[in-house]
């Protein structure tokens, strides 16, 4: 099979990670989704079991891959979160947080890249988020851990489209209807206002392939960016009153 016709997705088994392997896979890809729990037995792509939180599975992971590819699309997805006051939540929660979010990430794209893994003309997404363009009362590190992951993104797109032909593309997408979404939200907060990960999958991979720098899904996600970036305070205040006063229990 052509490289450009080989796909990777990371936290494949549920959400938007999910989304993304589907549609990739529907588009005639052969794609290998990447997660620590299997996706089950009607998924339509190849499944590679590896816990991201743990450096040295990561490391497996990349010898791993670079005999699968290279890659025509590698969508670096998956995420966790660590939600309620800061002082409630343990800091090995943290550290694992970071090491899903921000480190594996970025091993796994310095590694496909130095395996000559990523096909030239080929589309590289980080999935950060919308609280990229905001503070995140209530999931501080979440938020911190994507915007590192987003500074990341921005600051490899030239040097990947120079040495490799690949274009980057980071993705914030706003709030979306996924159990992950639910488990982290406040219990009153509204799932039917959240965005379907398939519809976020879609208009991701759209703007990433016409080579779209920033992907804020929608509208609502794109007025919220810009609302973050032109008064960040009043909008990190809304997140406030919005998620951060509302939440009744701690989950990591």
């Amino acid at each position: 099979m052509s490289a450009a016709r080989r796909a990777l997705a990371t936290g494949a088994s549920a959400g938007l990670g999910r989304a993304f392997a589907e549609q990739l896979a529907a588009g005639g890809y052969a794609v290998t989704g990447i997660d620590r729990d299997a996706p089950g037995a009607d998924a339509p792509f190849d499944h590679l079991r590896c816990d991201l939180a743990d450096p040295g599975a990561v490391d497996t992971l990349v010898g791993d891959l670079a005999g699968r590819g290279p890659f025509g699309w590698v969508v670096l997805n998956a995420g966790i979160s660590a939600t309620g006051p800061f002082e409630a939540i343990p800091p090995e929660a943290y550290a694992r947080l970071l090491a899903v979010n921000t480190e594996a990430p970025m091993v796994l794209c310095a590694g496909l890249a130095a395996a000559g893994a990523l096909a030239p003309g080929g589309r590289l997404v980080f999935v950060s988020s919308l609280s990229h363009f905001t503070g995140y009362p209530g999931a501080a590190s979440y938020g911190a851990s994507k915007d590192a992951l987003a500074v990341y993104a921005k600051s490899v797109r030239a040097p990947f489209k120079k040495a490799f032909g690949v274009s980057v593309s980071v993705a914030c997408p706003g709030p979306l209807r996924t159990d992950h979404a639910a488990r982290h939200a406040p219990q009153d907060a509204d799932a039917a206002k959240r965005m379907p990960p398939d519809e976020a999958a879609k208009r991701i991979l759209a703007a990433a392939q016409r080579g779209k720098a920033m992907i804020t899904p929608g509208a609502g996600a794109t007025l919220f960016a810009f609302a973050g970036r032109l008064a960040p305070g009043p909008v990190t205040s809304a997140m406030k009153r919005i998620i951060y006063d509302r939440l009744d229990r701690s989950v990591f």
